[in-house]
């Protein structure tokens, strides 16, 4: 132990202060980038996606409420925000709601249970948005609460907008 610590203290003596200050904030940079994503939904009935934070630039499209996107860039006014394929555009910060909501990326069933033996209560087809009523991962599944007030639990790997 001795001997490394040695080696370690003399490979650091040679290093310029502001390098290892520099080195620092590089791996700090690196970490901070590591954070979770963080997604959010449209709040109102229809909201319209633009090109850049401004109302004068070019609209995009237009996102149905309860849409989960995942924010890029917040500015507070505007939010770069991602979609399910990969889209890149910018929204009103007003638009966007704080309630996490996941996105069917193909046929699933919502099961009673966190198991694929549990008693089936419903099957949501690709591109259904559903509530998550809890973003823990147990074993695979998630849950998960459709408009119609159905609860239950769905595979994780068959929705987007959880991580």
């Amino acid at each position: 132990m001795k001997f490394w610590f040695s080696k370690f203290k003399c490979f650091f003596s040679w290093l310029n202060p502001n390098l290892a200050w520099l080195c620092l904030g590089f791996s700090l940079c690196f970490t901070i980038h590591a954070q979770a994503a963080e997604f959010r939904s449209i709040a109102p009935l229809k909201a319209i996606t633009y090109d850049a934070p401004s109302v004068e630039s070019g609209k995009l499209y237009i996102m149905q409420q309860g849409y989960p996107v995942e924010v890029i860039v917040n500015l507070g006014a505007w939010v770069k925000v991602r979609d399910q394929r990969s889209g890149l555009s910018w929204i009103e910060g007003k638009d966007l709601d704080n309630k996490r909501m996941v996105l069917v990326t193909d046929n699933a069933d919502i099961k009673a249970a966190e198991s694929a033996e549990a008693k089936l209560l419903a099957t949501v087809e690709k591109d259904v948005v559903l509530e998550l009523l809890s973003p823990n991962i147990n074993r695979g599944w998630v849950k998960v609460k459709h408009q119609d007030g159905i609860a239950g639990y769905i595979q994780s790997s068959a929705i987007w907008g959880l991580y």
